[in-house]
């Protein structure tokens, strides 16, 4: 039997293959590169010939194996091989003899509400090059390695560049070619989700991202889906007008016909549908309730819920949940988002009749819950047309609640936290500067650490109401000390209301005086330079910060107890000085600081990436410092104290760098009055230089 000839190069050449192969049907796939090879899947009844062929080669190919058909399923933007293969065909066809020529088109996608606003469109590469020297910021090119030369014309467009390339010695080997190395070069195998995409446009600071128009399987609409999310410009490369060709199924059809057997197009369907559109005949439509129910007593149930739960057809939620609640529905015991979505997908796939879920969460919707996640996840799930539903959130009594009215106390004017199956930092902090915290547990176990990590604050004088198995058989409702708490040995769910009679207000800005900071003999940061240094900081919620040569960690608490989503990482390679940070990171509560003991920068191998540092000590390495913290992060902020000639002569230097911007250095003396006897008399501290300045790339 005669061999079927496909040249291959897309998902849609490589998709038909394996239907070929599936039905037995002998055919020869021509891929131009190694890496073309490798991502396809041996079988006996597919021949690879692998490499770049000319027309002429082409035509003695097509003279040496004489195929049944040649399909044409090479990528939209390659005219040239097209071109090719036709030409070659037209040379050796004979009237009555012709062998088929079949090309596969691309399903493209439509401009939707789904594109960015800020495209534009271009009819070559060098084209869009040109247009790309009239912007600024940082470009993702997702064009491919061989269009690559265009952009690098320009140094101004190539200095900017981040190329996202197929993970192949030839892709990499052109790359190198145009000078472009490192971590300008994103080597990836797609396909490429839009979280993916929106993901590496975050990371690298990307501007402007360059894309040809491809089809569905080609990733387009992924990406302008993560373009319009992060507000990036985005330049495409048209798609050239091609001959009149064929779909998918078309093809699968003729080729039926050719080989008298049949082809399964359902896997190419599926590649299809993957991330937009519903499965042909899906008709299931669902009602979906996510609701609260209290504590998991029917008794708590609000008259929605329990209408909710006799309506459904199926209930999910935990199983504790599912065994205190009568229904005729079936129940299935999944409560996580990444369980219930591909669960409900399936449901759709598989019914014809509409149907109404319920989904159950502890306590109330909106307090700590779970439903939020799984609302948004469904959401999305909805917009993006891979489910048919309707959702609706109903709320329940808390456990907040429930315990307040308890013990008689409100909760409008109390701090609300939970720890059930998750960290929370600095919690004695929050403790410290609250009257009132309801506390939200997993357990006995978490009863415990409260207690240690209240003890271990200080914080004795705090009175802990814990309310255990809350509106089930069994509840109590004790008041402990937090020693007591540390002795409860009874598992079960805990909700717990911490009281603090002691409660200190906050301070709205930063200022910890020195003599609220264990010392010892370790160098400090003195009190009025260590202010003007965390507001050089420009700290931000989220923020990650290196403080190196941490001393005493004064740096590292004050910047911590600024906010509890700040990460600190307090750097220091002296073992009494490691001592005191850990001293004053527990007197003050703070979980959000890690002490590193080594020297830097070695030390900073491995660490989350910092937004921002401060150097309050470099032991002779500061330009090795600064040179490692450019690497980790080019765009972070920078505050370095100076008191020795050597080290403000270095800055000197630093400022002069290129990269560099928002320089700023201001020398600071302090003086403090000192009582000698009858007389106030005047004592200088050492003056201080305060550099700061951004990276910029």
């Amino acid at each position: 039997m005669r061999e079927i000839l496909i040249f291959a190069g897309t998902t849609e050449g490589r998709t038909l293959s394996e239907s070929l192969a599936k039905a037995k049907i002998p055919h020869i796939i021509c891929v131009a590169t190694g890496y073309g090879e490798l991502v396809l899947e041996p079988n006996p009844f597919v021949t690879i010939h692998r490499g770049r062929m000319t027309q002429e080669e082409i035509k003695n190919f097509l003279l040496s194996i004489k195929p049944l058909a040649v399909v044409d399923a090479t990528h939209p933007f390659a005219t040239e091989i097209t071109a090719s293969i036709q030409s070659a065909l037209k040379e050796i066809n004979k009237p009555g003899k012709e062998i088929p020529y079949l090309r596969l088109n691309r399903e493209n996608i439509a401009q939707n509400e789904s594109a960015p606003y800020h495209m534009k469109f271009f009819s070559t590469n060098e084209a869009c090059a040109k247009a790309l020297e009239e912007t600024t910021g940082n470009i993702l090119l997702t064009t491919g390695s061989k269009e690559l030369p265009s952009y690098c014309i320009s140094e101004h467009v190539k200095s900017r560049l981040y190329v996202r390339i197929l993970p192949s010695p030839e892709s990499l080997s052109l790359c190198a070619k145009q000078g472009i190395y490192g971590k300008h070069v994103i080597a990836m195998q797609g396909p490429f989700s839009r979280e993916l995409n929106e993901a590496i446009i975050r990371q690298f600071h990307i501007s402007c991202l360059v894309t040809k128009e491809t089809g569905k399987t080609g990733g387009y609409q992924e990406k302008l889906e993560a373009a319009k999310k992060t507000g990036t410009q985005v330049f495409v490369i048209a798609c050239p007008q091609e001959t009149k060709g064929h779909s998918f199924v078309d093809i699968c059809h003729k080729l039926e016909e050719l080989c008298g057997k049949k082809i399964s197009t359902k896997d190419h369907m599926e590649t299809l549908y993957a991330h937009s559109t519903f499965p042909k005949g899906q008709n299931c439509k669902m009602e979906i309730i996510l609701a609260g129910i209290g504590m998991g007593n029917e008794s708590c149930l609000t008259k929605e819920a329990e209408q909710a739960i006799t309506d459904a057809d199926i209930l999910l939620g935990a199983k504790r949940l599912l065994e205190h609640v009568s229904a005729k529905a079936k129940k299935l015991p999944y409560y996580q988002t990444e369980q219930i979505l591909p669960y409900l997908r399936n449901l759709q796939k598989e019914e014809t009749s509409d149907k109404k879920i319920t989904v159950l969460f502890s306590g109330d919707s909106g307090c700590y819950s779970g439903c939020q996640s799984l609302y948004t996840a469904l959401e999305k799930e909805i917009e993006e047309k891979r489910l048919q539903a309707s959702v609706h959130i109903l709320p329940g009594i808390s456990s907040v609640s429930y315990l307040s009215a308890c013990i008689g106390e409100s909760y409008q004017d109390a701090a609300i936290y939970s720890i059930h199956g998750k960290k929370l930092h600095n919690l004695a902090h929050r403790i410290q500067h609250s009257p009132k915290t309801f506390l939200l547990t997993s357990g006995v176990l978490d009863v415990n650490w409260l207690g240690k990590m209240l003890l271990d604050a200080g914080l004795t004088q705090c009175e802990i109401t814990t309310g255990y198995r809350l509106s089930y058989e069994g509840q109590r409702v004790e008041k402990h000390t937090p020693l007591e708490c540390c002795e409860l040995k009874e598992e079960g769910l805990y909700t717990c209301f911490i009281k603090n009679p002691s409660a200190s207000k906050k301070r709205l800005t930063h200022g910890m005086p020195d003599q609220e900071f264990i010392r010892d003999k370790v160098p400090m940061t003195k009190e009025e330079v260590r202010e003007v240094s965390i507001c050089k900081l420009h700290l931000e919620e989220g923020a990650i910060l290196y403080d190196i040569g941490s001393g005493t960690g004064s740096i590292a608490v004050e910047a911590a107890a600024l906010s509890h989503d700040i990460k600190v990482y307090a750097i220091e390679h002296k073992k009494e000085a490691i001592a005191l940070i850990e001293k004053n990171k527990g007197k003050n509560g703070l979980q959000n600081i890690t002490i590193l003991e080594g020297m830097a920068p070695e030390v900073l191998s491995g660490l989350p990436a910092a937004t921002h540092a401060f150097i309050g000590g470099s032991s002779g390495k500061l330009k090795e410092i600064l040179e490692t913290l450019r690497q980790i992060n080019p765009n972070m902020r920078i505050v370095i104290n100076a008191i020795s000639m050597e080290t403000i002569c270095e800055i000197k230097e630093i400022l002069s760098m290129d990269k560099i911007k928002e320089k700023e250095t201001v020398q600071l003396q302090v003086n403090r009055v000192r009582e000698v006897g009858n007389y106030h008399l005047m004592q200088s501290e050492n003056p201080v230089f305060i550099c700061a300045f951004d990276f910029c790339e």
